[in-house]
């Protein structure tokens, strides 16, 4: 058979992401900072665009009344948009010469991308004009080479390919992730981390983490020791002394001396060395090495490398007690920059367009302006569901403490608002909610779900965990128990568990075999 060139007309179905839709979903994974510093960077390209008045009133006032066991959200929201899309006479120019080929409406159905990764729009309704919500989004389509024009977007340049420099909140929230693998101490971590002042030292006590928390002092005390051997050294004292203790042990440089040293700075200070030859017990050649090696040690690990102070955490979320059981939650607006189209200019300039280039050019503006702001505030309505049902879930936890804290995951808030879980995957990575227990980031909140003997509710991981140390703490010296009873006393409460399960909770809790405890127990009578 011979082979031979021919033409074929095929009809064929494909998903397609247009610009539009693929920068809002970016715009959910934005943070606050990452958000104000797009804002501004549209302002500047953007001539219709123009930054609210911290005190103007907007429709959205963004709050929700969450009741303990109610499913009613009390959400005050007014769409009150217009559509200037036409403006500038736009209806006289084709489509190709508006909008790009392919482009489509912000609020397109969920079902209309590839596995959800568009879902923006909420239960299908449209949203569009403007509005006093503004957030980030890098390109695509703003007023630059990634508009709705049907232009190419230009390549990156090669200052925007480089990596940002983690923060040290990011490099202490990396290392806690890693060190901890159970929720309630990346939870009484995180409570640690927020308490770092500008030098790194630890600003409160130990004792309002445990009453905050409703946790044992000697759980934070155990993850406040972990916590102490991050990067950089030094991090999470409780003073100078501490601080230059916990990196002149990082060195192998921590002996009796040096301990008798450190007891004494205020001496240091006031230059009496004749007193701490004696307090330390060593000649004048020793005392000035010791001094020496103190002077090349961080007196505040908490600075960074470039001398800045770390970026301090800015809650997404503001959750307040409302009384009765209920809780308040609104949108932190100082998270949330506002910007809106400039009507004035927008009628100003309308009246000045002379040709057809020119109304090209401020439509496709006029768009982008319009897009950004309806794109902004189904953000922000977003947050505020994930939020709002993260909350109703998670009542016990806000109200008794973290062994009160439910099994959760991604689909049960998804099915419950009606969303992708990929949509509220990337709503609580990097959002914070300030709550009365403490701030958390929003993924705190999932844990996974041990099933029940007897039928019933499941147990949350976390709560598991609470109970198995909760056994350990109060054994008998005697009768140390072992993984095996361990799970027939779980088994027992209703708590259908394995042994390798029963085995790994205890090591992430760093929890002793029950060898090694019978041991450090009889040592400790003998």
């Amino acid at each position: 058979m011979a082979l031979k060139a021919r033409l074929d007309l095929r009809q064929s179905q494909s998903l397609v992401m247009t610009p539009q839709l693929q920068q809002a979903i970016k715009l959910l994974q934005f943070n606050n900072i990452e958000l104000s510093n797009f804002i501004d960077s549209e302002l500047l390209e953007n001539p219709l665009l123009e930054r609210a008045d911290p005190g103007q009133t907007y429709a959205e006032s963004g709050d929700s009344a969450v009741g303990n066991g109610d499913d009613g959200i009390d959400q005050r929201t007014s769409d009150n948009f217009t559509d200037r899309d036409d403006q500038f006479g736009t209806d006289r120019l084709t489509a190709s010469e508006t909008m790009g080929a392919g482009d489509s409406p912000l609020d397109v159905a969920s079902d209309a991308l590839y596995d959800g990764e568009g879902e923006i729009s909420q239960n299908g309704a449209p949203v569009s004009g403007s509005h006093d919500y503004s957030a980030p989004y890098s390109g695509g389509a703003g007023g630059g080479g990634g508009s709705g024009g049907g232009s190419g977007d230009e390549l990156p340049s090669l200052e925007q390919t480089l990596a940002d420099e983690a923060t040290l909140r990011q490099s202490l929230d990396d290392q806690l992730n890693i060190a901890f693998a159970d929720a309630r101490s990346r939870m009484i971590g995180s409570y640690l981390i927020d308490m770092l002042d500008d030098n790194g030292y630890l600003s409160g006590e130990l004792d309002e983490v445990s009453s905050s928390l409703e946790c044992s002092l000697s759980d934070v005390k155990h993850v406040l020791s972990v916590m102490q051997g991050f990067d950089p050294v030094g991090i999470f004292a409780r003073g100078l002394a501490e601080c230059l203790e916990l990196q002149l042990r990082d060195l192998n440089r921590f002996d009796p001396a040096m301990a008798a040293l450190l007891a004494n700075l205020e001496l240091l200070a006031k230059r009496e060395f004749d007193r701490l030859r004696r307090i330390c017990g060593v000649d004048a050649d020793d005392l000035h090495d010791m001094i020496a090696e103190i002077k090349t040690l961080d007196p505040r690990p908490g600075r960074t490398a470039d001398g800045e102070v770390a970026t301090p955490v800015i809650p997404d979320v503001l959750m307040r007690a409302a009384g009765n059981g209920n809780w308040h939650l609104e949108l932190n607006t100082d998270a949330l920059p506002r910007v809106l189209v400039n009507e004035e200019y927008v009628a100003e300039i309308g009246a000045g367009l002379r040709d057809r280039e020119e109304r090209g050019f401020m439509s496709e503006k006029l768009q982008t302006a319009n897009w950004l702001v309806k794109a902004l505030h189904q953000r922000a309505t977003t947050i505020m569901k994930v939020s709002t049902e993260i909350v109703r879930q998670q009542d016990g936890f806000f109200s008794h403490g973290v062994s009160h804290l439910r099994p959760l995951i991604l689909r049960d808030i998804a099915e419950a608002i009606g969303m992708h879980e990929s949509t509220v995957s990337r709503v609580t990575n990097g959002k914070f909610m300030s709550t009365p227990r403490g701030m958390f980031e929003l993924k705190y909140f999932f844990t996974t779900a041990i099933s029940s003997s007897v039928g019933g509710d499941s147990y949350s991981s976390e709560s598991v965990r609470h109970r198995i140390k909760s056994l350990i703490d109060m054994e008998d010296p005697k009768k140390i128990l072992s993984d095996d009873k361990l799970v027939e006393l779980l088994q027992k409460e209703g708590i259908d568990i394995a042994r390798r399960t029963v085995a790994k909770y205890r090591e992430a809790m760093r929890i002793a075999s029950s060898v090694q405890r019978r041991r450090e127990k009889k040592s400790r009578a003998s």
